[in-house]
């Protein structure tokens, strides 16, 4: 790792994240037991017994989705991630609606989550027999994940590794106590059979299952930090949506043997909350139970690192560009964060917090539920477009990939990620538990920010031409060798191209790209 000149303003620290790392993140910020304990006794509820092929599909799908998305991640190397994407197959305009959806969406699914966080470290607390209030847990949290996000992205790869081990080994350990015991009445797989999996629940338990691989696409955000990103990027994002994918499944599957195929859904139904801590305690001990409540606090503590520091990273490249204040793009000398952007992220967390508890406001039902839904959809969203994107993108360059990577799996997770977000938006009661007018204001916040992005575009095109011009830009110099700047569709050059150090590629004439 070349070390930068004495008189160079510090940048982040490059070729430290290994696939590991990078997965830890990702798979953190989808939170898997609090998924699990806190979730999936609803879709099992509103699913049944065919509730683990809903996880199986979902995870499908984001395969589907990743092949597109990987792809691409070999010839745009721009620290914008997704918005860079988007400008680069579908136009800088949606490009920069597109950031400002991220930002909407990654802060929507992290701030709504401190309400989690008190409202899990009360519920433990009292399951030990203490009591607790939500809102100094809350706030206590908010200065915890500054400091792991202040720290260097090293730092929290370790922490995150060592919380992912500990909350899905408890929930192998529940897994482990049912298979040896054989179920409340033997193993069985009739559950997966058609006659249980196509019912009318399928629709809800798929939404769930959506939600629940949250923030998997966040791979592509550490490609500065990443070692050889051309393939830890790739593997990384593939590692994640299989892991989740197949560990959500399996995990659903246990607990349905815990309790019995004929058995499951009136216990979900009588006490959907304490489902997997009934299965645990006993198949396992109610030390584990114990346990369990504690390690769902930490998991949630996970999730929350791993999204303020994909934030963090969105903020530093939107500074980087000048669509945001310049002052949110220092990274510290000595950490190598960006942590002025991380200290912003914190005061806007607090300020939200505050308000709610102010308000008088549910920690759980309101901060969690109603600022994690516009999150949630702002990052399916962010996907839809991303999937667009990528053939797009591929007709305007020549390159050697082939059409199943450009054009077919792009086009079918655009397709089926569309599915996705009617049967979100379709089934959103369930997730807020919400009045029609307030889910009416929650659907309708991502199309707003997107539209207010269209017009910060055209703006900045009228009165700041050069930020315009210059938005996702592949960077002119990076780690991973000498790179030339590539337009995009709405730059000035008919063009576009883009080239990597393992596979260049021409840009196409211009009368191939009309």
């Amino acid at each position: 790792m070349s070390a930068p000149a004495p008189d160079a303003p510090p940048g982040l620290r490059t070729g430290t994240l290994t696939t590991a790392d990078i997965s830890f993140f990702v798979v953190s910020a989808a939170a898997p037991l609090t998924v699990m304990a806190g979730v999936a006794p609803v879709a099992i509820l509103l699913g049944g017994v065919g509730a683990p092929v809903g996880y199986l599909l979902a995870g499908l799908t984001l395969t589907v989705f990743a092949v597109g998305f990987t792809t691409m991640s070999r010839h745009v190397r721009s620290a914008g991630a997704f918005y860079a994407y988007i400008a680069r197959g579908l136009g800088t305009p949606i490009g920069i609606a597109a950031a400002l959806v991220a930002m909407l969406g990654y802060n929507g699914m992290e701030i709504g989550v401190y309400g989690l966080l008190g409202s899990a470290t009360s519920d433990t607390a009292a399951a030990l027999g203490h009591d607790v209030p939500w809102l100094p847990v809350s706030l206590a949290g908010l200065l915890v994940i500054w400091y792991g996000g202040y720290r260097s992205i090293d730092f929290g790869a370790k922490v995150l590794g060592v919380l992912l081990v500990a909350e899905t080994g408890v929930l192998v350990l529940l897994a482990g106590g049912v298979l040896l015991d054989g179920g409340a009445h033997g193993l069985s797989l009739g559950g997966l059979a058609p006659a249980h999996v196509l019912t009318g629940g399928t629709a809800a338990v798929l939404a769930f299952a959506f939600a629940a691989f949250t923030g998997f696409e966040s791979t592509v955000i550490y490609r500065r930090e990443a070692r050889d990103p051309a393939r830890t990027i790739p593997r990384a994002t593939y590692l994640a949506v299989a892991f989740l994918g197949l560990f959500y499944a399996f995990v659903v599957w246990t607990v349905i043997q815990a309790f019995g195929e004929d058995e499951v859904v009136r216990a979900a139904t009588d006490d959907p909350g304490g489902l997997f801590f009934a299965a645990i305690t006993t198949y396992v001990g109610s030390w584990a139970a114990d346990l369990m409540h504690v390690l769902i606090v930490t998991s949630v503590l996970a999730s929350l690192l791993a999204f303020h520091n994909a934030i963090n990273r969105y903020t530093l490249s939107l500074a980087e560009e000048g669509v945001l204040p310049k002052a949110l793009g220092r990274i510290h000398p000595r950490h190598r964060s960006p942590y002025v952007a991380g200290a912003a992220q914190t005061a806007l967390g607090a300020l939200v917090v505050l308000a709610f508890a102010l308000a008088g406001a549910d920690p759980y039902q309101q901060l969690l539920l109603w600022v994690n839904t516009p999150g949630m959809l702002g990052l399916m969203v962010l996907q839809l477009l991303a999937a667009l994107a990528v053939p797009f993108f591929f007709r305007r360059i020549r390159h050697d990939e082939g059409v199943l990577r450009t054009v077919v799996a792009p086009v079918t997770a655009f397709v089926l990620l569309a599915g996705a977000i009617a049967l979100v938006a379709g089934h959103v009661d369930l997730f807020t538990g919400a009045s029609p007018a307030v889910n009416t204001v929650l659907l309708s916040v991502t199309p707003a920010v997107f539209l207010l992005g269209l017009l910060l575009a055209y703006r900045l095109r009228r009165t700041r031409p050069e930020v315009y011009a210059r938005f996702a830009a592949e960077p002119s110099t990076a780690t991973e060798g000498a790179e030339t700047p590539c337009p995009h569709p709405t730059s000035s050059s008919s063009t576009p191209a883009s080239a990597t150090p393992d596979r260049p590629a021409t840009p196409l004439s211009p009368s191939a790209t009309d």
